[in-house]
Formats: C-alpha cells, sequence, structure tokens
C-alpha cells in the first residue's frame, strides 16, 4: 500500500491492570513533578475503586481490533504497533520490538484529538525518548495531526449527544443543557497551546451537529490535580452542576468530550463523582457516550492513515483549517515545573 510507511504505531497513556499495578503506574506518571505522598495516595484510591484495574488497556486493544478490520477492509496491510507512555506495553519496548521486526518508518496514532503539552507534545518527547533508547536502527515515527475539527469525529460525537438528549423526558428535552468537559490543565500551560481554542470549536461543530442552541452548552473542565496556587482552567464541572440547579435547570447532558473513552477520568470524576453531586442537589444528569469504537471513528482513523499515504483529502469543519501534520519547534511548550 506504501513505500513512505512500513508500519501504524497506536500511541496512549496506559493503565494499571490489577491493584499491584496501581502505585508503580502511578509512579511513572508522576515522576519528576513532586507530588505529594498523600495526593498519590487519594490517586491511588481512584483506581482502588475499580479493584485496580483502569479500562483504558482494554479500551486501546478493541480500538486496535476495529482498526486492523477497518485497514484489512481498504487493503492496507501495515502491522499496527501499540505502546504507552506510562504502563505496559511501554513505548520503549514497542519501539524496540520494532526495530527488531525491521520496521523502518512508522505513523502514529496518538489517542488524543487536541493540543497541549500533555497531549501533543509530550507523546512526541516520549516517541523521541523511546528511539534513543532503541538505539540505532530504531524506526523513523511520524505523527498523525490531531482531529478535534475532523467531520466523522464531529459527527459522532453530535450523535452521542443526541443519543443522550433522547434520554431525557420528551418534554424536557428543548430545556436540557449540555456541558462537554475536558481534562483540566494549568492555565499557564493553556496560554502556550492552542488546547481551549481547539476544545471550543469541537463544542460548538458538536452542538450544531447535535441540534443545540449556543445557550444550551458550556465547556467545562475536570480531573485537575496539582497545588492549590497554580491555576487551572475552570470552571470545574461540578461548579458548573451547582450553577446549572441554581438557576431551575431539570436536566443536563455530561459530553466529555475531551476523552475518546470511557476509561478513568470518565468513570470516576464524571460517573462517580459528578453524577453523586446531581443527585445530591436534585439535577437529573445523562452521561454521553465518548467515540470508543464507533465505526465512523475508526473509519476516521483509516481516513487520516490514508492522508498521510497521498490517497485522501485533508477533511475539516468550521473555523480552522486541518491542523499541521508536523508541530513546530516551539508548539505547546512544556510547562515550567514549579515546587510544592
Amino acid at each position: 500500500m506504501s513505500d513512505i510507511y512500513d508500519a501504524i504505531l497506536v500511541v496512549s497513556f496506559g493503565g494499571p491492570e490489577g491493584p499491584d499495578d496501581v502505585m508503580p503506574f502511578l509512579e511513572n506518571v508522576l515522576r519528576g513533578r513532586n507530588v505529594p505522598r498523600q495526593r498519590i495516595l487519594e490517586v491511588a484510591e481512584h483506581y482502588n475503586h475499580f479493584d485496580g484495574i483502569s479500562p483504558i488497556n482494554d479500551q486501546c486493544r478493541e480500538l486496535i481490533s476495529a482498526l486492523r478490520q477497518e485497514l484489512d477492509a481498504h487493503r492496507i496491510n501495515l502491522p499496527i504497533y501499540w505502546g504507552n507512555r506510562n504502563w505496559h506495553p511501554m513505548l520503549s519496548d514497542t519501539m524496540q520490538e520494532m526495530k527488531r521486526d525491521g520496521i523502518k518508518r512508522a505513523l502514529a496514532f496518538v489517542t488524543a484529538a487536541y493540543s497541549s503539552y500533555s497531549s501533543c507534545r509530550q507523546y512526541r518527547e516520549n516517541i523521541m525518548t523511546a528511539q534513543e533508547n532503541a538505539g540505532v536502527g530504531a524506526p523513523a515515527v511520524d505523527k498523525i495531526r490531531v482531529f478535534y475539527n475532523h467531520p466523522d469525529f464531529v459527527a459522532v460525537c453530535g450523535e452521542c449527544v443526541r443519543d443522550a438528549v433522547n434520554h431525557v423526558a420528551p418534554d424536557r428535552q428543548p430545556a436540557v443543557r449540555v456541558a462537554f468537559t475536558a481534562h483540566s490543565i494549568p492555565e499557564s500551560m493553556a496560554s502556550a497551546c492552542d488546547y481551549v481554542q481547539q476544545l471550543t470549536e469541537s463544542c460548538r461543530l458538536v452542538s450544531e451537529a447535535a441540534g443545540i442552541a449556543r445557550d444550551q452548552w458550556k465547556l467545562v473542565f475536570q480531573s485537575r490535580s496539582g497545588p492549590p496556587q497554580i491555576t487551572w482552567l475552570a470552571p470545574d464541572i461540578n461548579d458548573h452542576l451547582r450553577q446549572l440547579k441554581s438557576t431551575n435547570v431539570q436536566d443536563v447532558v455530561v459530553m466529555p468530550i475531551g476523552f475518546l473513552s470511557d476509561h478513568m477520568e470518565v468513570m470516576y470524576d464524571l460517573d462517580d463523582e459528578a453524577q453523586e453531586t446531581c443527585q445530591k442537589i436534585g439535577l437529573n444528569m445523562v452521561r454521553s457516550a465518548t467515540v470508543g469504537t464507533h465505526p465512523r471513528f475508526v473509519g476516521m482513523i483509516r481516513k487520516l492513515i490514508t492522508e498521510r499515504l497521498g490517497g485522501n483529502n485533508r477533511e475539516s469543519l468550521g473555523r480552522f483549517p486541518p491542523n499541521h501534520d508536523v508541530c513546530p519547534l516551539d508548539c505547546c511548550p512544556a510547562p515550567t515545573r514549579r515546587p510544592n
């Protein structure tokens, strides 16, 4: 199919797959961040709440299986490899495997739709570190562009929102509110990248696709961490839910647009904590699905691959063109670490 690439590399965050994995996993995630031990133990309890198992690895396996079928159906005969930032299969181990298999150049799909240090540049740095660890002969790797405004991503998210709205009583659907959530990041990090701009555009496009009026939706944030003296993106989802209730809103759809699958931040921070907030204040909350392995989303990944193989148009919707393939050197700079 291609003389340019001889493999696909799926790159993700990774997650523990049993109780004994939780602390080593969190130590990988938080290495170099000077996070207090008590905070690490608090986060560990989120995972222990689910028997120490994050669903993200199984969700990656399901996505890779679906992508394999999609590529086969379109005669794209490239092998798929998988490496994680924080847990097995670790990216460095996968890079070694690719080198042993004779892979020369791979195209990487990162499971993140938006640009920020954590969701884009850091993954590129992870890939470079894995290449350095693999040594001479390590494959070259190019990253697929972020896809926040791809028509297929927007369409699937819009379908998820419409399905959630349909779980609200028909007579109350015209007044439903939609809270789009994404992982909060420090404002200093957000000011140096297009994260908020891209998220806001996704929310606008998805709302239009779902038939949601502009005054019925808001972008809010979840899962903040770090010391309280550092300002992070707000409002927090729970604060927003309370504000909605104070204005007599009866029903809210929570759509985790910043996440591709129902992994830990969705399950704990939304399905547990946000739902508990809604139960306490008497607000009906319906949680929208994420894109997961929706066939049209998997088809989008295949299109992005084909695009880089020279066989597809660069599709996008809305106010901004398709994102760049090669990130500028100053794109999404690393945050300045501060002592806690």
